[in-house]
């Protein structure tokens, strides 16, 4: 969130546009899902719900971004109904998160693609390394290089998306 106090929407508002924002990465999540594979290669997915992380990371601040992201990851797991699911998708989302944070500091809004390619490519690193914790051989890195192909094509679709939501809506609303 801005520091400038007149950028700044009160709890309850912000509360309740993180909570909107979540329902909509788990409805796009939900829809995505449903999507047959792109490629029949395992693992590779467009990664859409990123789109309003990515959005609420540049229009509202790291914490809302934080939280929706965690509150998403963690409602899909449970609707999903696979537990291991939730081990891939927090150490892809949190890794992911941890790049996209400050790289909100050197890209412009104009720029956001960047981050959506940085994000991708850490997400599927941060799969891969859940995928190594769980199977025990190292040789699940060899699949790094397919991931990174998909992570940048990929990645540079949600950024775009994202970058052309900041780009066009009016966020957070201003009820004044």
């Amino acid at each position: 969130m801005s520091s400038d106090p007149k950028n700044r929407i009160s709890l309850p508002l912000r509360l309740t546009t993180d909570a909107m924002l979540t329902a909509l990465a788990l409805g796009i999540w939900f829809l995505e899902a449903q999507l047959p594979p792109l490629v029949p290669v395992p693992g590779i997915k467009l990664g859409l719900s990123n789109i309003v992380t990515l959005f609420a990371l540049f229009r509202l601040g790291p914490a809302d971004a934080a939280a929706v992201l965690l509150t998403r990851v963690l409602l899909a797991s449970l609707f999903g109904g696979q537990a291991v699911s939730l081990l891939f998708s927090l150490c892809g989302g949190l890794l992911a998160f941890l790049v996209m944070w400050p790289a909100r500091r050197i890209v412009t809004d104009r720029q956001i693609w960047v981050a959506g390619i940085l994000g991708a490519l850490a997400h599927n690193t941060g799969q891969i390394l859940a995928a190594r914790l769980i199977i025990g051989q190292s040789a699940i890195f060899a699949y790094l290089p397919v991931l990174a192909v998909s992570g940048i094509l990929t990645g540079l679709f949600t950024g775009i998306c994202a970058q052309e939501a900041v780009r066009r809506l009016r966020f957070p609303p201003r009820f004044s």
